[in-house]
């Protein structure tokens, strides 16, 4: 006699499945799902969407030939996985800093600088928490905005809801950049962020644009690339420029990011006399 847990076994597996595609499905369409839902979602589904996103489409031939060409091709990414950490680890503006390195298993609908949600492979059981830097090799990706045991969401550098405080080239002139570019003109791609100054000062075209940080390097870290100015203007009626940059990260160039861990300030910052020798 069939054991009617085996019969049931495949419903199961057809549910979850089901389920997943659903989840995965709302989140491409834009779907506003309430957080408790999606926080549900990911710690009960994680495991499969990783497994789901691990799968290679099996090639013709025998079982040992599709075999031995997932195992190639799981030891081909390995290695490229590797390389890019290294790149990663190697890069000059996360000297010091310790991070978690991380892939993408989703992407969330486009805006007009590229999509506004990625969602990564590594959550609290990782030390992810809510409101840190999210980098890759080139610079800024964006900050953490959800966490699930084993996943967590990141809102991208052009995703309407992320400001970052910035310096601008050598002299260091502070701003802000937010999505969409200036209205003194870029490449006409819409694919630039606008860049407001906070204060008087000299802005080039090819002037570098780092992150200013914030309070215990929370949600972000100081001295991370973000992008390169490509279009300077000078509105009438203001007294400050604005100006367009082209972001520093592509998601194309990373195969592999790193989410920063940083704790807050536990001593209390020593005072300094003025004129003491």
């Amino acid at each position: 006699m069939t054991d009617p847990r085996r019969r049931r076994r495949p419903s199961v597996l057809a549910v979850a499945a089901a389920l997943t595609v659903l989840v995965v499905l709302a989140g491409l369409g834009g779907a506003a799902l309430p957080e408790r839902v999606r926080t549900t979602a990911a710690t009960a589904l994680g495991p499969l969407e990783r497994g789901v996103a691990a799968l290679v489409p099996a090639p013709a031939g025998s079982a040992a030939s599709v075999r031995d060409r997932r195992d190639g091709w799981l030891a081909a990414n390995a290695d490229a996985d590797r390389s890019a950490l290294d790149r990663l680890a190697a890069t000059p503006s996360l000297a010091g800093t310790v991070f978690v390195p991380a892939r993408l298993v989703a992407v969330g609908r486009p805006g007009p600088s590229g999509p506004e949600r990625l969602t990564l492979d590594v959550g609290s059981r990782d030390g992810i928490a809510v409101d840190t830097t999210v980098v890759s090799e080139d610079g800024l990706v964006g900050r953490v905005v959800s966490v699930s045991p084993r996943t967590c969401d990141v809102a991208v550098l052009g995703a309407p809801d992320v400001v970052v405080g910035v310096r601008v080239g050598d002299s260091g002139v502070i701003g802000t950049v937010a999505p969409g570019p200036s209205s003194g003109g870029g490449s006409g791609e819409g694919t630039g962020l606008r860049l407001d100054l906070v204060e008087q000062g000299e802005v080039r075209v090819g002037d570098a644009v780092t992150t200013l940080g914030s309070v215990d390097d929370r949600p972000f870290a100081a001295g991370i690339p973000v992008g390169t100015v490509t279009a300077v203007s000078s509105p009438a009626g203001r007294a400050t420029v604005t100006a367009v940059v082209e972001p520093a990260m592509a998601l194309s160039r990373s195969r592999v990011v790193g989410v920063l861990r940083t704790e807050p300030r536990a001593e209390p910052r020593p005072a300094v006399t003025a004129g003491a020798s």
